[in-house]
């Protein structure tokens, strides 16, 4: 939900011209006309990204294969990169290349592995950066650099993976569930495609819903420590407007891609989508709280509009992972 966050995480403290301007009507007119200029400008440049951003990511997960992989590993890298860039502006220096060298082997192993052998990663990447702390020079900063290192491992490519493991979700069902009440369930090696859609679209939906039924109703403040833009009106406007967008993404499949959506009955897609919109707002408000700790308002730049990969992605951090154990437990609630 990085349009919400992107707005202000960090308030700016007062100046003295801002101070000259209360005492001044018509140069505080002048700056409040030209500061809603500079958001529609900024609305417009988002908006801009997200119409490239968008019928990218679609082509992606209708791919699938290796080109889903090494898109998936190269969000996943860039996302991490800049996890380490707000622990670094919070003065520890993590090790970031171990960092990236097992971010990139938990996202390979979710593929052409399980999410076990993804987990056994994990552990993994804990034992190497003990063993890598110890051939530091500086010892002052060893639980910092091992525990925001391995944080960033865990925040960013453990919880990505199952963006892998949710487009081939068949396969990775396969390990938990009888094959043959997977196919009478409806579940297909191309219905990945629609739940990855189905976990993205309330995310962004309940994102895009959030920002402007705040702008238009927002009074309380819903984490005003965290983000003071984000309000309680405007959660409950971007609920409501994700769960009709998972609804849409149901009905959309269902009529001209039956065989993708039949794993997922309408009753599940209402709860579905509730669940991904709720989910979808805490992440954003953990990226929120991370960035306010850090002390700055984006993770990067690389996206015009939207700031980093991170903030980009933040809400479906939590979203996607939601979505893939979901689907699990459903399965295994039909299995019983």
């Amino acid at each position: 939900m990085s349009e919400g966050a992107s707005q202000q995480d960090v308030e700016p403290r007062p100046t003295l011209s801002d101070a000259s301007a209360s005492d001044d009507p018509a140069r505080a007119a002048a700056e409040a006309a030209a500061k809603k200029v500079s958001r529609r400008k900024d609305l417009l440049t988002r908006l801009a990204t997200a119409a490239v951003l968008i019928p990218f990511v679609i082509w992606t997960i209708a791919q699938g294969g290796l080109v889903y992989l090494a898109i998936v590993i190269g969000i996943g890298l860039l996302a991490q990169h800049e996890f380490y860039g707000l622990i670094v502006d919070k003065g520890a220096r993590p090790i970031e290349s171990v960092g990236l060298a097992f971010g990139f082997a938990v996202m390979v192993l979710a593929f052409f592995g399980t999410e076990y052998q993804a987990m056994l990663a994990m552990t993994a990447t804990l034992l190497s950066l003990m063993v890598a702390q110890l051939g530091k020079n500086e010892i002052q900063e060893a639980m910092a650099s091992i525990s925001g290192t391995f944080f960033g491992v865990f925040y960013v490519a453990w919880l990505l993976s199952h963006a892998v493991l949710l487009r081939k979700f068949d396969a990775a069902a396969s390990a938990h569930h009888d094959p043959a009440l997977l196919v009478t369930l409806g579940l297909t090696p191309q219905s990945g495609i629609f739940l990855m859609l189905f976990a993205l679209v309330p995310v962004v939906l309940c994102d895009a819903g959030a920002y402007f039924a705040g702008r238009a109703w927002g009074r309380r403040k819903l984490a005003p420590e965290v983000s003071p833009n984000k309000s309680v009106e405007g959660a409950l406007g971007g609920i409501i407007a994700g769960v009709v967008g998972g609804l849409a993404t149901k009905w959309f499949f269902d009529t001209f891609f039956p065989d993708l959506s039949a794993a997922l009955p309408w009753s599940m897609a209402i709860f579905f989508g509730f669940a991904l919109c709720v989910v979808g707002i805490v992440g954003d408000l953990v990226e929120s709280l991370l960035k306010r700790d850090a002390e700055v308002k984006d993770t990067g730049a690389l996206l015009p509009g939207m700031g980093g990969v991170l903030d980009r992605i933040d809400a479906h951090l939590l979203g996607i992972p939601t979505m893939y154990y979901m689907m699990l437990g459903y399965i295994y609630l039909q299995a019983r």
